[in-house]
């Protein structure tokens, strides 16, 4: 159940549900290889600071990756001694490996991880999960490169992360500002259709995460942190940047072809604003009025372009025919995309084909017009030509806009509501994906201390 809102506002994002008692409420995973010397202070000075701060229950796992050394050993002997520390051994490297299965086998609500050298200060984890408890936010980060944080590392690492998230920003238009600080949170609902979609399974899973779930409109909460470089880090940095560029070419190739399924993603969280009726505004269409303006005026210094080059070897007619079918070609193709939001190649050809038509119209209004300035002159001067085909276009253009979003790319919800049927995403709840035993309704959630008497087994 939503929350409710007063008309004219925003719909609140949905609380989550109160868990049995004693069920954790937050699981912090910390991925580990070889780690036999920090493992031990790590575990212990986390554990610490959460049964003194966090008010609910809390889970601790760590999640080995393929260690050689002591490092089963010690997490072994951390998981007996303390209730709220589990173990979850991979048999493969991978920072992403583990956090993939670590949290899609979690039950708790709310999934973070941290690295184990704690280079970041643990008074930013409340703040980190916070928004993620209350429903205001579907993942959180950490940030080293903020303005309010305070950060002691190298030049060399400074300026490789600040290089990185250039490479992000022109790349993938990222708008997050530190995709590798880590420290993240996500709630359980959301990464249980995120994380199929992430292919990576280093380094770059980070990334992928966040731009995946930005692309969908989910809402990343940042939180300053204060953050100590650790100089024995082992991570080795020459091939880590390799990865992780490979990994940007990919995904921004993906985002381009429109193979990733990112509306699964879009409705199922945080009631997008999009889902709320307004009275006598059709949904989208500020939006899309803007995109089809930037789009058409492109498209007519396009046409343009190729009627006075085209003009120059034939006459009129030809030259405003064939200039008109290109820019058509390309109108179609780019409104599609970036106007509409149709992604993929499913129904392109039929698009075009439809564009054609509404190419005719354009033809015979701006046929129409220079039929009628040379029954009006013989000899038109070529300004006058311009000048008469600019205000048909105008008049094709408002047209054209109509037939494409009534016709061409209508609204599919509104199509399937007006059929009788449901689009199938906006069916989903945040709980019914994660688990169909929650319960449909808003309640809050009841402070658990970790030492309170617990009947399940944490591990």
């Amino acid at each position: 159940m939503r929350t409710d809102s007063s008309p004219g506002t925003l719909p609140a994002r949905e609380h989550l549900p109160a868990a049995p008692a004693g069920t954790p409420v937050l699981d912090v995973v910390v991925p580990v290889y070889n780690e036999e010397k920090d493992l031990q202070p790590c575990v212990r000075r986390l554990h610490e600071h959460l049964a003194r701060t966090f008010p609910y229950a809390f889970r601790i796992t760590i999640a080995d990756n393929a260690s050689t050394d002591s490092t089963p050993g010690v997490a072994a002997r951390l998981a007996a001694e303390i209730p709220e520390v589990a173990v979850f051994r991979l048999e493969q490297k991978g920072r992403g490996r583990a956090l993939r299965a670590v949290w899609s086998a979690s039950d708790a609500p709310v999934l973070a991880y941290m690295d184990v050298d704690l280079s970041t200060d643990l008074n930013a984890l409340l703040p980190l999960v916070a928004p993620l408890i209350s429903g205001h936010s579907d993942l959180a980060i950490g940030s080293r490169l903020a303005r309010s944080s305070r950060v002691v590392r190298g030049p060399k690492r400074e300026f490789i992360s600040r290089a990185y998230n250039l490479i992000l920003r022109g790349s993938l238009q990222a708008r997050f500002s530190d995709a590798q600080c880590g420290f993240k949170a996500i709630r359980r609902d959301v990464a249980r259709v995120l994380l199929p979609l992430i292919e990576d399974t280093g380094w770059f899973f980070d990334t992928e995460m966040l731009v995946l779930a930005e692309r969908a409109g989910l809402r990343i909460h940042e939180v300053p942190v204060d953050w100590v470089d650790d100089p024995d880090s082992t991570v080795h940095i020459v091939k880590t940047a390799t990865d992780d560029l490979k990994g940007v070419w990919r995904v921004g190739r993906a985002l381009a072809t429109g193979s990733l399924p990112l509306d699964r993603l879009t409705r199922p969280f945080g009631d997008d604003p999009r889902d709320r009726e307004i009275e006598d505004v059709p949904r989208g269409l500020a939006r899309q009025l803007v995109g089809f303006c930037v789009v058409g005026g492109l498209s007519t210094l396009f046409y343009l372009l190729l009627y006075s080059g085209f003009r120059v070897f034939t006459g009129s007619q030809v030259a405003n025919a064939v200039a008109l079918l290109v820019s058509a070609v390309a109108n179609t193709a780019a409104n599609r995309r970036l106007t509409f939001g149709v992604r993929g190649r499913a129904g392109a050809v039929r698009h075009q084909a439809q564009g054609l038509v509404v190419f005719g119209i354009g033809l015979a209004l701006t046929s129409g017009s220079l039929a009628a300035l040379s029954a009006a002159t013989s000899e038109p001067a070529h300004s006058t030509e311009l000048a008469v085909l600019i205000a048909a276009n105008l008049a094709a253009t408002v047209l054209r806009f109509l037939l494409f979003r009534a016709w061409v790319f209508p609204d599919r919800r509104e199509a399937a509501a007006t059929a009788g049927a449901t689009y199938p995403t906006t069916q989903f709840r945040a709980g019914d994906v994660a688990d169909g035993s929650w319960p449909d309704a808003t309640v809050q959630l009841l402070p658990v201390r970790p030492h309170d008497t617990d009947v399940r087994d944490f591990r």
